[in-house]
C-alpha cells in the first residue's frame, strides 16, 4: 500500500477507536474512565485529522496520486465526521450538542455524495475534494473540536465553575452545527453543478 494510502487508512481506524473512547465513559458511568478520555479525545482527534495532511503530502510529494487516492480520502473523511457528530448526540451530563434531525441531514448529505462519485466512477471520473467541500470540512473539525473542549470540561469535574458559560457555548455549537449543514449542502450542489454533464451522460 502506498504512504498516503496508509496515511488515509489510518483515518478510517482512528473513527471506530475514537467512538468507543468517547462512548464508553457514558455508557458505563465511569468517573475514571471519563477523565482518561478527556485527556486523550483532542489529542486523538487532532492526529487523525493530521493524517488528512499528510496522505495530501506524501501523495503530490511522491507522486502517488490516483483515482483510488481520491476516493478513499474523502470516504475516510466522511467516515471521522460522522463519527464526530455521532459522539455529539451523547454527553456524560446527559444532554447531547447536536440536534439529531441536523446530524441525519448531514448523513444525508455524506451519502449522497456517495452514491455520485459511485456514478462518477461508473462513468471513469474520479471526483477529487473541491474548494467547497474542503472548507465544509474544516468547519466539521472546528465545530468538532469545540465540542470535545467542553464536553472534556464536563469530564474533568469543572461542570460548576464553567456553569454560566455553557449555555452560551451550546448556542454556538448549534449555530456553527446549522451552518456546517448549510455549507454542506452548498458544496453537494456545487459538485452537482460542476459535474452534471457527467451524470446526465448516457450509459
Amino acid at each position: 500500500m502506498k504512504t498516503s494510502n496508509k496515511f488515509t487508512l489510518a483515518r478510517v481506524v482512528f473513527a471506530p477507536i475514537f467512538f468507543i473512547m468517547y462512548y464508553l465513559p457514558v455508557l458505563t458511568h465511569s468517573g475514571m474512565l471519563a477523565k482518561i478520555s478527556a485527556f486523550i479525545m483532542i489529542p486523538l482527534l487532532a492526529l487523525a485529522q493530521l493524517t488528512d495532511y499528510w496522505d495530501g503530502h506524501y501523495a503530490r510529494k511522491r507522486n502517488e496520486v490516483s483515482d483510488f487516492g481520491k476516493l478513499f480520502d474523502p470516504f475516510a473523511d466522511v467516515m471521522l465526521n460522522l463519527t464526530l457528530f455521532l459522539c455529539a448526540q451523547g454527553s456524560v451530563t446527559g444532554k447531547g450538542y447536536m440536534p439529531i434531525f441536523l446530524f441525519v441531514l448531514i448523513l444525508y448529505r455524506e451519502f449522497s455524495m456517495n452514491f455520485l462519485r459511485m456514478v462518477a466512477v461508473s462513468k471513469g471520473t474520479a471526483i477529487a475534494a473541491r474548494k467547497g467541500g474542503k472548507f465544509k470540512t474544516v468547519f466539521y473539525i472546528v465545530s468538532g473540536f469545540l465540542m470535545l473542549a467542553l464536553e472534556s470540561l464536563f469530564r474533568l469535574g469543572f461542570a460548576e465553575q464553567i456553569s454560566a458559560f455553557v449555555p452560551v457555548v451550546r448556542i454556538i455549537l448549534i449555530v456553527m452545527f446549522y451552518i456546517c449543514v448549510l455549507l454542506s449542502y452548498l458544496s453537494f450542489f456545487d459538485y452537482i453543478k460542476t459535474f452534471s454533464k457527467i451524470f446526465s451522460s448516457k450509459d
